[in-house]
């Protein structure tokens, strides 16, 4: 690859990896503001972040347009494709983890109507503020090429578990002690759910980032820790 085409697919990355990381920081602040909504039974917010969705969406189809680009004009080199690759991989995860954050939302408004299940709302927002904290450090890691990084959050990940496994546990007392309480812990279930997901997402991101830098994906199964065997929604 000549000087001038090297340049210019430089650049071209460059552009596609900023856009990655745009990408990030929207589903990162959705993530947040739908707990935010879900803790203050928040109607608007929770509307405004679902029909926001499609932002996340639209920049999700332009990486993905401009990765196909790249592989197509530039013909990249075996460890710049790795690159290209990785950047289609981590966009995927990215919009599927904005999905979950409208999915949260939606369900807020859902049980904006329902009776409050006490404590439930603080314990989900500090559950989504730990997965956005393993979000924020995957895409650091994928931004500075830091595979120790990745994996303090691939191990991390574990942690993320337990507190919905707690949270779990937690529903089914409630809904057993009174009746009333099924539904909305049933939609605090699987918004629960849906948040260890993007936890999951973020894992895999720092599975990728592993795989950038080092050329292979780790060994061995992550670390995992689910009592639980009920599906998301």
């Amino acid at each position: 690859m000549d000087f001038h085409i090297r340049s210019a697919f430089d650049k071209d990355l460059e552009a596609v990896q900023a856009n990655v990381m745009k990408m990030g920081g929207l589903v990162e602040n959705a993530l947040l503001r739908a707990a935010e909504a879900l803790e203050r039974k928040d109607s608007a917010l929770a509307d405004q972040i679902r029909q926001e969705d499609r932002i996340i969406d639209d920049l999700e189809e332009l990486i993905q347009t401009e990765c196909a680009r790249i592989i197509a004009l530039r013909s990249p080199t075996a460890s710049d494709l790795r690159t290209v690759l990785t950047v289609m991989r981590i966009c995927a995860s990215l919009e599927r983890s904005g999905d979950y954050a409208k999915n949260l939302a939606k369900r807020s408004l859902v049980l904006s109507g329902m009776p409050e299940v006490p404590g439930a709302a603080g314990a989900i927002s500090r559950m989504a503020r730990s997965v956005v904290a393993l979000l924020r450090d995957s895409l650091d890691a994928f931004a500075s090429r830091d595979a120790t990084l990745a994996e303090d959050v691939r191990q991390r990940d574990a942690e993320v578990d337990q507190m919905y496994n707690a949270l779990f546990r937690e529903f089914l007392t409630h809904m057993m002690e009174d009746h009333r309480t099924i539904t909305p812990c049933m939609h605090l279930h699987f918004i629960a759910k849906n948040i260890e997901r993007v936890g999951d997402h973020a894992t895999g991101i720092a599975e990728q980032v592993i795989y950038l830098v080092q050329g292979h994906l780790p060994e061995g199964e992550r670390p995992k820790v689910d009592a639980t065997q009920l599906t998301d929604g």
